[in-house]
């Protein structure tokens, strides 16, 4: 493309053109351990989770406990699930997660997070259902810090006009 075009015929020329496109398509291998597990963190606000996959039955131990004892709140357990629905491998595989940090809400968050980056790691395949969930993603809010000369982080003291 170091010729000058001069009309608007040059370029039509130059359009109609065949184009030569190369794809590569990135054939990823499984990542896996010696003992057939994958390995990943996951993260959300302030809790961090280590999460180990391996197949199995569809056991969730989360800090040593099972996950319906560690996460008590149907709708923590329901966020610990999605990306094996989403996956499609509901009850195939067994998880051992340790968390530190946050609450509870974001501990489940973390695990959902490192749960969903192990399985593309163990079966690339899944990537795409799981990108497309949005899953793969962190989720990057994490509480705002508090301002001087303010009573929250934003909140300011009453105003009063005497």
């Amino acid at each position: 493309m170091t010729e000058e075009m001069k009309s608007l015929s040059d370029l039509e020329v130059v359009a109609d053109a065949p184009q030569e496109v190369v794809e590569t398509a990135v054939a990823r291998e499984p990542v896996r351990d010696d003992l057939g597990r994958a390995y990943a963190t996951g993260k959300r606000k302030d809790a961090v989770a280590r999460v180990w996959i391996k197949p199995g039955s569809g056991k969730v131990n989360v800090n040593g406990r099972e996950m319906n004892v560690y996460f008590a709140r149907p709708v923590l357990q329901m966020i610990l699930r999605q990306p094996f629905r989403v996956a499609g491998v509901v009850d195939q595989f067994d998880v051992t997660a340790t968390v530190k940090g946050g609450g509870l809400s974001g501990q489940a968050g973390a695990v959902k997070h490192g749960i969903s980056k192990a399985l593309q790691l163990y079966e690339p395949n899944l990537r795409g259902a799981l990108k497309g969930a949005g899953f793969l993603t962190r989720d990057s809010r994490v509480v705002e810090r508090k301002k001087y000369g303010k009573r929250k982080a934003r909140r300011s003291f009453q105003f009063s006009k005497r």
